[in-house]
């Protein structure tokens, strides 16, 4: 699966700096298809090689097939030219109240545009997203306090929801980035949200029209971001309030310029962002609750991955929250299944899935980030562990039977050198050297160093320094005095 996954990110990357005509792709596939099925008895090797030169053709026609039909409706960028219009929309996310100028409140709502009459009276159907930045007088109420509870309570500004619909009168601006090395896309950034176009207005030029536009389910999902959202700003400061509302929900509306620049500049502002450590955290209390109260592995399985895709599906964060779910319903699944779970293979099919997705996905920072570091953690920390802790961690477990080490493979059979005096560890020694020829090299596992305490002082100056002989570093000269001044 891992090479699987490369081939497709190397397919991607030579498909976007690469354009050749679709159909020189899917011939070269075809044929690459064709000869692997042929040669996948006579030389699995070279079949295989062939077939990982398939899925990087194919990779390469997804992201040119991709490429060429843009997810965002542009066809409002001709009326973006700060012209005085009326436009017909519906919202697409929730609108939040916020301090703006002087006896002023500000609420930031997106909506997709339903159809647009220019000044000159002619009226056309246009679907484009637009951010909409609405303002209005403060009341007299909510002037000493810019907390959520008090501006949504007293202001005289009504705050719109997903699936209303409304029609204002606005001057409609195309978003810019600058043009520093380095500096932050705010383009793609809405575009990856759908908008194409930005906008504002006087609350006095709004008008809620009857009906709803959208889909229920999108409309439930909005109404428990907005319930978690209401229920944080009742128990917490407001300050305190919008950094939570970060860190849990991913809703960065309530954090003011101050706050994120101090993140920024610290070199924390990860903190604020929704992540895969968010989803890892929650599945590993829900499990290991699940597991304490005695419920089965199955139940307790679909359960875990429930909670994951709700809290997912709540936040609204996007790619990140939905790779770390993925990652983690493959590995649970695998582990259900009983298979191996090779943490490779979990990561692999993660990104394959996305990568199908979306192909853009892979020139992302935050994809790339997340699959190299878990990938380093995978490919090097976990292999390391393996073979070194994980060989004496095993020989630990129930070191004070005589039988155990029978089934354990020859490097764990021996946990510390030393002559076995005690019938016990002869016994063990015994079942180790007969399990394979190489347990003719170790002499003893722990019990044998532990049992032999009374009658061997060596093994217990090695037991006492096995902390160090663990990490393969020599113990400090302080732990060699002591042990022999304890055990002559």
């Amino acid at each position: 699966m891992l090479w699987a996954t490369l081939a497709y990110s190397l397919g991607i990357t030579a498909g976007a700096y690469l354009w050749r005509p679709a159909l020189w792709w899917v011939i070269a596939g075809a044929a690459f298809i064709v000869f692997a099925a042929y040669f996948n008895r006579r030389r699995s090797l070279f079949g295989w090689g062939l077939a990982l030169a398939a899925i990087f053709l194919g990779a390469a026609l997804h992201i040119q097939l991709r490429r060429s039909t843009t997810g965002v409706d542009t066809s409002i960028d001709a009326y973006a030219d700060r012209q005085e219009l009326q436009i017909t929309a519906h919202v697409t996310r929730d609108g939040h109240l916020q301090p703006a100028g002087f006896n002023e409140v500000k609420e930031n709502v997106d909506v997709e545009t339903e159809e647009i009459e220019a000044a000159d009276g002619d009226t056309e159907p246009v679907h484009s997203g637009i951010r909409l930045g609405i303002y209005g007088p403060r009341s007299n109420d909510a002037e000493a306090d810019d907390s959520y509870t008090a501006l949504n309570a007293n202001s005289a500004m009504p705050v719109f929801h997903y699936g209303d619909r409304i029609r204002f009168t606005a001057k409609l601006r195309l978003p810019r980035n600058f043009r520093n090395p380095g500096a932050f896309d705010y383009q793609g950034y809405l575009a990856d949200r759908d908008i194409a176009a930005l906008g504002s207005t006087k609350i006095e030029s709004v008008e809620r029209l009857p009906g709803f536009y959208g889909s229920r389910i999108a409309l439930w999902r909005s109404r428990m971001h907005r319930g978690i959202v209401a229920k944080v700003h009742q128990l917490w400061h407001p300050r305190e309030a919008a950094l939570i509302d970060a860190m849990v929900i991913g809703e960065e509306a309530f954090i003011d310029r101050d706050t994120r620049v101090d993140f920024q500049r610290s070199g924390t502002y990860h903190v604020l962002v929704v992540s895969g450590m968010n989803v890892s955290v929650l599945a590993f209390v829900v499990f290991w609750t699940l597991r304490r109260l005695r419920l089965a592995d199955v139940p307790a399985t679909l359960l875990t991955v429930g909670f994951c895709v709700a809290y997912a599906f709540t936040t609204e964060v996007g790619a990140p929250v939905w790779r770390a779910t993925l990652m983690c319903t493959i590995y649970l699944i695998t582990r259900l299944l009983y298979r191996d779970r090779a943490m490779l293979n979990a990561l692999a099919a993660a990104a394959l899935g996305l990568l199908i997705f979306d192909p853009r996905q892979l020139f992302t920072p935050s994809f790339q980030m997340t699959f190299v570091c878990v990938l380093i953690v995978a490919a090097i920390g976990i292999p390391i562990l393996q073979r070194t802790s994980q060989l004496q961690k095993q020989a630990l477990a129930n070191w004070d039977s005589i039988d155990y080490a029978a089934f354990l493979p020859p490097r764990r059979c021996a946990a510390s050198r030393g002559p076995a005096v005690h019938r016990g560890t002869d016994y063990t020694l015994h079942r180790c050297r007969m399990g394979s020829p190489r347990g003719s090299h170790y002499h003893g596992i722990l019990s044998g160093g532990m049992g032999n305490c009374s009658s061997s002082p060596l093994s217990c100056r090695r037991a006492l320094l096995f902390p160090w002989r663990t990490t393969f570093t020599a113990p400090p000269p302080w732990a060699s005095r002591l042990t022999r001044s304890w055990f002559p």
